[in-house]
């Protein structure tokens, strides 16, 4: 349901130490893009969607990825690599400094929440310094009714300050842009970069470790949709592999293309309110769905248009990561609420640059708890910064960037979830196989 209409609330955030009152609450995304185009910063495409460029980043940015260790933290996240610990203090001296250089901003907040089953819902408030960023926030979440609206409480803030650069040897960062997230204070802090994945893939990263610490839920990187028969299918893996066009499909309703949970209740629930696709090569014939919820609404991120403002999706002259988020609602065949039975089908979705697995094949369970803590894929270019070309790699849980537990945790849960509900699994390769492209992945 579409509940874009601004309501009559104001909105303070002395509590988050803005002093200013210069701030656009719960603006519709009609009125973002049309201060988007005033501010030149976006242009119209001649579907009637908004075109950005985010700027410096295009991707993700896993090294610059933080988690404040401190007592919620320090015995439960797998600290490494992909979980780089934080300085309590310095998050806040930090955060400090952003709240300094958003007081001099026009702010645009959005409140919203994420998971659609309201057992597990979680409100969220989203500060953007930039109004297409906070269009984004209000494709991508799910969307409260003005009557929920009324007594919104936040348990989550995201505060989003692309413009502001840090300086790395006093604030701990590593370099001028950072996505911090502190379970104490419930805050994500993001900065340095205009790339609005880091919105909801901080969202994620929190639930992925808030639902099995705390609810005994199973958070997914996956798409689900559910057959006329009320089938439901998941499709784990990583970006680029093809999760959201399998999921897309017309003779199916679509649950999500991105992020779920698994309950206690036997249903999987979508995290989200929106798709974010990739659309390179996109095309009309082959994705048909993705490609009609490109209007007005939707948000292209770093493509190219002609003098005419159609887009040329084949153009990766920025990136080859383009994007495109839209509300659900965007996709007219969609499970309403977005919550499915427990799957009867689960596919591993990799996509193989090197032509080594077959297209399809059926797992036994020993095999699915391999291929999914292994997770193998190749990484597409362009999903992240410095991948111009398609990498090998090992993504625990089909999404290691986002779980800040163990993989053993999420794997575990998993195995148990399988063998409890009885379903199929199978590996697809959507990247090469036998000197051809199996899929071509968006």
């Amino acid at each position: 349901m579409n509940n874009s209409k601004k309501t009559n609330k104001t909105i303070s955030l002395k509590s988050y130490g803005i002093e200013h009152d210069n701030v656009q609450y719960q603006l519709s995304p009609s009125k973002l893009h049309a201060i988007t185009l005033e501010k030149n910063m976006g242009e119209e495409a001649s579907s009637g969607a908004l075109a950005v460029n985010t700027g410096e980043f295009t991707g993700r940015s896993p090294m610059d990825r933080f988690i404040v260790k401190d007592e919620n933290t320090e015995d439960k996240v797998w600290w490494g690599n992909i979980n780089i610990p934080f300085n309590p203090e310095k998050f806040d001296a930090l955060y400090d400094k952003v709240i300094s250089y958003l007081n001099q901003k026009e702010l645009y907040v959005r409140d919203c929440y994420a998971c659609a089953d309201a057992n597990y819902r979680m409100n969220i408030r989203v500060i953007n310094e930039y109004p297409w960023s906070n269009m984004f926030a209000y494709n991508m979440f799910i969307r409260p009714t003005n009557e929920e609206l009324k007594n919104f409480d936040p348990e989550w803030t995201v505060v989003n300050a692309p413009g502001f650069m840090a300086d790395a040897k006093i604030d701990g960062t590593r370099q001028h842009n950072f996505a911090i997230l502190n379970f104490k204070k419930k805050i994500a802090l993001i900065g340095g970069t205009g790339y609005t994945g880091e919105i909801k893939k901080g969202i994620f990263s929190a639930l992925n470790f808030i639902l099995p610490v705390y609810k005994k839920t199973l958070p997914m990187h996956c798409s689900a949709n559910v057959g006329k028969d009320g089938s439901t299918a998941i499709f784990f893996g990583l970006s680029g592999t093809g999760k959201t066009t399998l999921s897309t499909d017309a003779s199916r309703k679509l649950i999500g293309d991105d992020e779920h949970g698994w309950n206690n209740e036997n249903a999987v629930f979508n995290f989200e309110g929106g798709c974010y696709a990739k659309v390179i090569n996109l095309s009309e014939e082959n994705e048909p769905e993705i490609f009609a919820a490109i209007k007005k609404g939707a948000l292209l991120e770093n493509v190219i248009m002609d003098g005419h403002r159609e887009v040329d999706f084949a153009d990766t002259s920025i990136t080859q990561n383009t994007r495109v988020s839209y509300p659900i609602y965007h996709i007219d065949n969609v499970q309403r609420p977005s919550i499915g039975k427990n799957p009867k089908n689960i596919f591993f979705l990799t996509a193989d640059a090197f032509g080594v697995l077959p297209p399809i094949s059926k797992l036994t369970p020993s095999q699915a708890a391999y291929h999914f803590i292994s997770g193998y894929t190749a990484k597409v270019a362009g999903t992240e910064a410095g991948v111009i070309e398609p990498v090998p790699s090992f993504s625990a849980c089909f999404g290691a960037p986002f779980m800040p537990l163990h993989p053993a945790k999420y794997a575990e849960m998993l195995s148990k979830k399988m063998q409890d509900a009885g379903v199929n699994v199978w590996l697809v390769n959507t990247g090469w196989t036998g000197g051809h492209m199996a899929l071509e992945p968006v």
